[in-house]
């Protein structure tokens, strides 16, 4: 007879609802109040970001003994599938700007699927103040000025099939607003 691995844990799914958009910090921070663990992953739920990924991070949290590994479009063997031009050239327009300005030391700081330690996530999330898509390059930069060890893994982003994205000028706008202040305090 074979040997076989052992089985994994039994995966458990939590459904948390808000009474709103209440923003994505205070979404991070809904969920940290819900989760349990010693590491939490934070991924889009319209699986835009597909959980094939999550062994990889894992694998590379474990390796580098990373506080946080970062799901990156912008290394090799990583990228975006159903953008249109336009889309692509601001979302890498964005990171290059902002990496330039920070210099976190991160290839993708305004992606969302990242696997955190729980005590770091906890600390990020008291101390950012950006919302929407700059909320996400303040958690990257304020790691990477922490000292945290950061790894990462190439991601392929799909573009959700269903709904539309709230990339607009509004949230242009609060993203530049978000590096400005970055920029001047960090």
């Amino acid at each position: 007879m074979p040997h076989l691995p052992p089985r994994s844990p039994p995966f458990h799914q939590l459904l948390r609802p808000r009474p709103g958009k209440l923003g994505l910090g205070t979404a991070y921070a809904h969920g940290l109040a819900a989760a349990t663990g010693d590491f939490i992953i934070i991924m889009d739920a319209d699986l835009s970001h597909h959980p094939k990924y999550i062994p990889a991070m894992v694998a590379a949290q474990a390796d580098a003994g990373a506080d946080l590994v970062s799901g990156t479009r912008y290394a090799p063997g990583g990228g975006v599938a159903g953008w249109g031009a336009r889309r692509k050239a601001t979302s890498r327009g964005a990171n290059l700007l902002a990496s330039l300005l920070l210099r976190p030391g991160l290839s993708d700081l305004t992606g969302s699927f990242r696997l955190f330690r729980r005590g770091l996530l906890a600390r990020l999330v008291a101390e950012t103040r950006a919302t929407g898509y700059a909320f996400q390059m303040e958690v990257a930069v304020r790691a990477a000025a922490s000292g945290a060890v950061i790894a990462e893994v190439p991601i392929v982003f799909v573009d959700r099939v269903y709904g539309a994205s709230k990339l607009g000028g509004a949230e242009v706008a609060l993203f530049l607003k978000g590096l400005v202040r970055l920029v001047l305090t960090m």
